[in-house]
C-alpha cells in the first residue's frame, strides 16, 4: 500500500500562481523581488488556514531560486528548490515559536543567523506562531531583528497580531491575510475532486466551503473526511449527514408554514430538528440566516451577497417572491430577539416555540379578541380636562344657594359609541355619575406638583344632608371621605388633608365653613381643586339660606412638650387651681 498523503499537504501551494485568495499579497511580494527591494523582516498575520506559512515558503524559495520564471515564480528544478522540497535545505529554516518560546531558543537563533548560506543568496528564517514568544524572548530578539546580517531575512507568522509587542511590529513589513471566499474554496475543491476522480455536486461543495469558514486547510480536511464517508460519489444528503449540518430544507418548510399561518407544522418541524441532535440555538440562528438570504434575494442588485449555487439561488428567489418585505423584516426582528434572549430563558424550548408561533401569526395577524377593548372606546379621543378657575390667594369664598326642586326631564338617547366614551352618562346609570380620577403612584409627593396637574378631581356621589343644619359631624365625615378618595396611594397628601382643621360658624343668613391649613401650598391646592367638589357635597336644605366655604393658611401655635417631672407639676398646677392651693397650704416643694 502506498503512503497516503492528506489533501491539505498534497495540494499545498508551491508558487504564487497556486496561492488562493491572496492575490494582492502575491503581487506585492513578486514586485519587491523583481525590483530588488527586499526587507529584512516580514510579518504575515491572519486567520488559520489562509496560506501564511505557504506564502512564506514560496517567498523563501523564490529569493534563492537560480532560474526564476518571468512571472517571478520558483523553477522547482534548481538545487535550492530541490533541496527545500526534499527537506534538506540549509538556506531556509523554520522555527516553531510555540515550543521554542524562551530566551535560550532566541540565543541559539542569534548564533545561527551569523552563519552565511551555503547555497543561494539569503538565509530565510520562518518563525511560526511568533506571538507565543515570551516577553523576555521578544526583547532579546529586538536587536537582531532590527539589524540582522545582510544575508538574513526573517518571516514571522501569527494568527494573533494583537499579542505582538509594538516594538516588534515597528521593525517588520506587515501583511494582513484575508479569509478565503466561498467561491474560491469551491473552485479549488472542484479542481482537486477532478484530479482525484471524485464525483461531487456544487451543493455539496458549498456545504463544505461554508463549514470551513474561510480556511482552505479546513476545507481540504473536510473534503478528505467526506470522501472517506461517501467514496468517489458524493451526494448532498450524505454530506449533511456526515458533517451534521442542518439542511436548508427545514428552513424552506418553516417559511411555507409561516406564510400559511400553520404554527402546528412549524412546531413539529422544530421537534424533528431537535430529535436529530441539533442545538436549538443553532436552529434559530439558521432560521435567521435563511430570512436574511430571502431578504437579499428579494432585493435587486444584492445577488453578490449570496454564496450558494445557482440552483439554490433560484429556489430562494421563488420563495422570496411569495413574501413581502414587511413580513421578512418583522420575521427577522422576531428571530433575532429570540436568539438574543435564548441563553437567559428558563424554558429555552418554550422560548423558541413561542417565537415560531409569533412568526406563524405574522401573515394573518395575532388574535386579540380576549384582550381587545371596544373599538369606539379605543378610537374616541379623551375629553379635554377643564381647568378650575383661579381664585384669590387669601380667603376664597364661594356662595352656594339652594337649588330649585328638580323637574323630570326626558332622558336623551345615547349612542353606544358615546356611551363607551362617556360611561357616566349611560342610560343605565339614571343620572350623571362622576368619574374617578386616575391614580398616580410615586415614591414622593409634593402639593406644588399637585397644583400643576390639570386633571379634574372626580369622586364619589354627593353626600346629602337634607332637613337639618350643617354640623361638624357631617362636615368631618364628608371631609374624611373626600381625603380618602383623593389621596389613594398618596399617604403624604392624605396626612396633609386629614390634619387640616375645620371651623364651622353660624352667621345671620348662612353657615361659614373654614379650612385651616399649615402652609400656602396646601391652601392654594385646596382652593383651586377641592372647593368645587365640597360645594357639590354640601348641598344642604336647611333653615340657612346658603353655606359659605373658605380656606386659610394659619400658623399653628407650637405646643410645648412636657418631659421632666418639674414641667409636669407646673402644668398640673396651671390647669388645676386646687392643686396649687394644696401646695401652698402644706408648704410643699415642687422639684
Amino acid at each position: 500500500m502506498s503512503q497516503y498523503v492528506v489533501a491539505a499537504r498534497k495540494y499545498r501551494p508551491e508558487s504564487f500562481e497556486t496561492l488562493i485568495g491572496q492575490d494582492n499579497i502575491a503581487r506585492t511580494l513578486k514586485n519587491s523581488i523583481l525590483r530588488g527591494q527586499l526587507a529584512h523582516a516580514y510579518l504575515f498575520c491572519g486567520p488559520r488556514g489562509v496560506g501564511k506559512t505557504s506564502t512564506a515558503r514560496i517567498f523563501a524559495k523564490m529569493i534563492n531560486c537560480s532560474n526564476p520564471s518571468a512571472e517571478m515564480e520558483p523553477c522547482g528544478e534548481c538545487e535550492s528548490c530541490v533541496s527545500f522540497r526534499e527537506g534538506r535545505s540549509y538556506c531556509i529554516h523554520e522555527l516553531d515559536a510555540a515550543s521554542n518560546n524562551g530566551v535560550d531558543a532566541i540565543k541559539e537563533l542569534m548564533d545561527q543567523v551569523q552563519i552565511p548560506p551555503q547555497v543561494g543568496k539569503y538565509s530565510v528564517y520562518i518563525i511560526d506562531e511568533v506571538h507565543m514568544l515570551s516577553s523576555a524572548a521578544f526583547n532579546a530578539f529586538l536587536k537582531t531583528l532590527e539589524e540582522p546580517p545582510a544575508h538574513a531575512i526573517f518571516i514571522l507568522a501569527t494568527t494573533e497580531k494583537h499579542k505582538i509587542l509594538p516594538t516588534i511590529l515597528s521593525r517588520c513589513q506587515t501583511y494582513d491575510f484575508n479569509r478565503i471566499s466561498v467561491s474560491d474554496i469551491v473552485r479549488n475543491l472542484r479542481d482537486i475532486a477532478l484530479k482525484e476522480g471524485v464525483s461531487v455536486d456544487d451543493a455539496s461543495l458549498h456545504v463544505i466551503a461554508q463549514k470551513a469558514d474561510g480556511a482552505m486547510r479546513d476545507a481540504l480536511t473536510i473534503f478528505d473526511q467526506t470522501v472517506a464517508f461517501c467514496g468517489s460519489d458524493i451526494k448532498y444528503e450524505d454530506v449533511i449527514r456526515n458533517l451534521n449540518v442542518l439542511d436548508c430544507e427545514y428552513s424552506f418548510r418553516l417559511l411555507d408554514a409561516f406564510l400559511k399561518g400553520d404554527y402546528a407544522t412549524a412546531m413539529l418541524t422544530f421537534d424533528e430538528v431537535l430529535s436529530k441532535g441539533f442545538n436549538a440555538q443553532f436552529f434559530i440562528s439558521a432560521l435567521s440566516s435563511h430570512l436574511r438570504d430571502l431578504t437579499v434575494s428579494k432585493t435587486a442588485g444584492l445577488d453578490s451577497l449570496l454564496d450558494m449555487p445557482d440552483s439554490l439561488r433560484q429556489r430562494y428567489k421563488a420563495q422570496a417572491d411569495s413574501c413581502s418585505i414587511q413580513f421578512l423584516y418583522e420575521a427577522l426582528s422576531i428571530t433575532t430577539q429570540c436568539e438574543a434572549g435564548y441563553r437567559s430563558a428558563i424554558n429555552q424550548r418554550l422560548h423558541i416555540e413561542f417565537a415560531l408561533m409569533k412568526l406563524s401569526f405574522l401573515s394573518k395577524g395575532v388574535p386579540k379578541a380576549d384582550a381587545a377593548a371596544p373599538v369606539a372606546a379605543q378610537k374616541a379621543p379623551a375629553p379635554a380636562p377643564q381647568t378650575a378657575p383661579v381664585q384669590a390667594p387669601r380667603p376664597v369664598e364661594t356662595v352656594q344657594t339652594p337649588a330649585p326642586a328638580p323637574q323630570a326631564a326626558p332622558v336623551p338617547e345615547i349612542s353606544p359609541a358615546s356611551a363607551a366614551e362617556h360611561p357616566e352618562q349611560s342610560p343605565a346609570a339614571g343620572k350623571i355619575q362622576p368619574r374617578r380620577r386616575a391614580v398616580k403612584t410615586g415614591a414622593s409627593l409634593s402639593l406644588n406638583s399637585i397644583i400643576n396637574e390639570k386633571e379634574e378631581v372626580e369622586t364619589a356621589p354627593v353626600l346629602e344632608n337634607r332637613g337639618r343644619e350643617l354640623d361638624m359631624e357631617t362636615v368631618g365625615s364628608c371631609w374624611k371621605q373626600l381625603a380618602e378618595q383623593v389621596a389613594v396611594g398618596k399617604p403624604r397628601l392624605f396626612n396633609a388633608l386629614t390634619n387640616a382643621r375645620l371651623e364651622l360658624k353660624k352667621e345671620a343668613d348662612c353657615q361659614h365653613l373654614t379650612f385651616l391649613v399649615t402652609n400656602e401650598a396646601q391652601r392654594d391646592w385646596i382652593a383651586t381643586t377641592l372647593l368645587h367638589e365640597l360645594e357639590s357635597r354640601f348641598r344642604i336644605i336647611s333653615s340657612c339660606s346658603s353655606v359659605r366655604l373658605s380656606v386659610e393658611a394659619v400658623q399653628y401655635e407650637e405646643k410645648k412638650v412636657i418631659y421632666t417631672p418639674e414641667d409636669k407639676a407646673r402644668a398640673l398646677m396651671e390647669s388645676t387651681p386646687e392643686v396649687l392651693d394644696l401646695i401652698k397650704d402644706f408648704d410643699l416643694d415642687v422639684k
